[in-house]
């Protein structure tokens, strides 16, 4: 329970840090970033997976790029839902999406628990 709090904290703080990055990016504060990481959260878990059996054969044919587009209009769509959380272009979207996938997969490679036999 305390891994899932702290990666909430963790992705906020990666919203907060995008907004002082990137110019068409922008948070007005913790608490939109924390309900923005949240509902990114929800969001990939329960449309992202449709929307990729939706759009595979289109995935197949770019090769995998598409995901990137899937990934950015999960953001957007955080964006929409979330007052305070302002993302404009697509071009911002997807760079946003790629940095954030990036800060998700350190943390949870870094918080796994270790088997014995992991090395």
């Amino acid at each position: 329970m305390l891994n899932t709090l702290l990666y909430f904290v963790v992705m906020a703080a990666a919203f907060m840090g995008l907004s002082q990055l990137l110019p068409g990016f922008r948070v007005t504060g913790w608490v939109p970033a924390l309900w923005g990481a949240v509902i990114f959260a929800i969001v990939n878990t329960i449309l992202k997976p449709i929307l990729f059996v939706l759009t595979l054969p289109l995935t197949i044919v770019t090769l995998g790029l598409f995901l990137f587009v899937l990934n950015a209009c999960m953001l957007k769509l955080t964006a929409w839902i979330v007052p305070g959380l302002y993302v404009d272009g697509w071009g911002t979207a997807i760079l946003a999406a790629l940095i954030l996938s990036i800060v998700s997969m350190i943390w949870k490679s870094a918080s796994r628990e270790k088997k014995p036999l992991d090395v």
